[in-house]
């Protein structure tokens, strides 16, 4: 997908960081499963509102 709008290039780096942080999480032992699942609905939130996006 190429989108140049800010909006959604801002969406897309949100998406990925979300990406990593869930990668590490699920690496540590001490992190919490609820919080895991938590930045899992985030991400595809925002992976639904990027495909939202009106494609230029």
């Amino acid at each position: 997908m190429t989108n140049n709008h800010p909006h959604t290039q801002a969406l897309v780096e949100k998406h990925r960081t979300l990406d990593t942080q869930i990668e590490e999480a699920q690496r540590s032992p001490a992190i919490d499963t609820l919080e895991i699942a938590e930045m899992k609905r985030r991400k595809l939130a925002l992976k639904e509102e990027i495909a939202a996006q009106p494609h230029h």
